[in-house]
């Protein structure tokens, strides 16, 4: 016959003290919360809002201020002006940070690759984190628009930009992804592209006309973020 005692140490073992449950229970919590975080969760009340910022261009300081950097520079524009601070993440081979622009969390990154291997830290990136690719917006220099023209669209080819190539590469093929097309001018000759884009600066004033383009008031910078597309483009469209 069991006694009174040896039924109560076997109750004891197969239950946890309180405090063990509480503790188990929190971090179980805490681990929950850190998932909800590292992923995109598919909300149906925030099915449209923007969750990523891509700025292309090649690293270095020695192409900082080239005309193939456009992006690049309009990302680093509006990372400082929101206090998103960037930095090198490893395993992306990217610049990255993530902070609040008028109440969106959002998502920067610049790749550190060279330009026509910029998918490789995009893809790897919109993969680990679950970001669906219709949420990302991709910054990059259009040789299609003169200097002083920025304009939105929404999908589409890649016009024989090198950047763009290698998203749809890492994407799959998939395009669908929003972008800012900030107009660096043509040089006029095929031949010239290459030396246009990458072997000198862009000079001060037409840096400063692509920022004034580029620049977005916090009305449109509101729908861009709300990827309310057709306002968004009407609001940047009229003044460009």
């Amino acid at each position: 016959m069991k006694t009174q005692t040896q039924t109560s140490r076997r109750k004891n073992r197969s239950s946890s003290p309180p405090k063990l449950r509480d503790f188990v229970a929190n971090l179980q919590g805490w681990l929950s919360s850190r998932d909800r975080q590292t992923s995109i969760e598919d909300d149906p009340s925030d099915s449209q809002s923007l969750k990523l910022i891509v700025g292309l261009g090649n690293p270095g300081p020695k192409y900082a201020l080239t005309r193939h950097n456009a992006g690049q520079r309009w990302v680093i524009e509006l990372a400082e002006s929101h206090s998103i601070q960037l930095a090198q993440e490893s395993r992306f081979n990217a610049l990255v940070g993530r902070g609040s622009i008028l109440d969106h969390d959002i998502r920067l990154l610049i790749p550190t690759t060279f330009m026509n291997r910029s998918g490789e830290a995009v893809g790897s990136y919109v993969r680990y984190f679950k970001i669906p690719v219709d949420r990302m917006l991709v910054a990059y220099d259009e040789v299609a628009f003169p200097v002083g023209t920025c304009k939105l669209k929404i999908g589409g080819g890649h016009n024989g930009h090198n950047g763009l190539k290698s998203l749809f590469g890492s994407l799959g093929g998939n395009s669908e992804f929003a972008r800012l097309r900030v107009g660096i001018g043509h040089p006029g000759s095929p031949d010239e592209m290459t030396a246009y884009l990458t072997q000198h600066d862009m000079p001060l004033s037409e840096r400063e006309a692509c920022a004034t383009a580029s620049s977005m008031s916090d009305d449109l910078l509101q729908s861009v973020l709300g990827g309310e597309w057709e306002r968004a483009m009407w609001l940047l469209h009229s003044t460009n």
